[in-house]
């Protein structure tokens, strides 16, 4: 499912994956919010959700280097172009068992490994992970997933705390008020910060 926040009339966008298996989730409702923010200053905003998606994992075939894309045929590489013509790039997660969710790392990894054997098109975007648990595991999974922006030359604006939520029951994360300050800022910053380098 993919849903476009906006078409504000620029160049800059801002693509966002909620790597959720939960249509409507709070891992959904916190990049919708992300997403929100960043059309409220003049960035394209692109939601991209991971429910209903089965992605594999690297295989390290390297074929992407001779094809330009990856050679696995789930869907992903269609998010690749996405960001690849993208400014900005935020990916969400649900915690499991104080790490990101398995389908998160494996799109990752292979968004990564295609970035690097095809000019590094992540390189100078701007982003960050956001981590939404029930109880805890939030900063390993941030950095868990920040090392995938650090290693393709990318720019991590940063915001009032880590880009943390809690909640568990569908809705529950809107209740975090600090963690929705926090995010808020934070896609703020990535908006503005796109449109600076831009």
């Amino acid at each position: 499912m993919t849903l476009i926040y906006s078409e504000v009339p620029a160049m800059n966008k801002v693509v966002l994956l909620s790597g959720s298996p939960r249509s409507n989730g709070n891992t959904e409702q916190i990049v919708s919010e992300c997403a929100r923010v960043i059309t409220s200053h003049g960035v394209e905003a692109q939601v991209i959700s991971f429910a209903g998606r089965k992605i594999e994992s690297c295989t390290a075939c390297y074929k992407c280097g001779e094809l330009g894309k990856c050679v696995i045929n789930d869907g992903l590489n269609d998010i690749i172009d996405l960001i690849r013509e993208a400014q900005g790039l935020i990916v969400a997660s649900p915690v499991y068992f104080g790490s990101a969710r398995g389908d998160v790392m494996s799109a990752l990894q292979r968004i990564g490994m295609v970035s690097m054997t095809c000019g590094n098109f992540l390189s100078w975007k701007v982003g960050g992970p956001i981590a939404i648990a029930r109880r805890g595991g939030h900063t390993a999974t941030i950095q868990e997933m920040l090392m995938f922006f650090l290693m393709n030359e990318m720019i991590v604006p940063g915001s009032q705390y880590w880009n943390m939520l809690f909640g568990r029951e569908p809705g529950q994360v809107m209740q975090d008020s600090e963690g929705i300050a926090t995010i808020r800022m934070f896609a703020e910053n990535v908006a503005e910060l796109v449109k600076k380098i831009n």
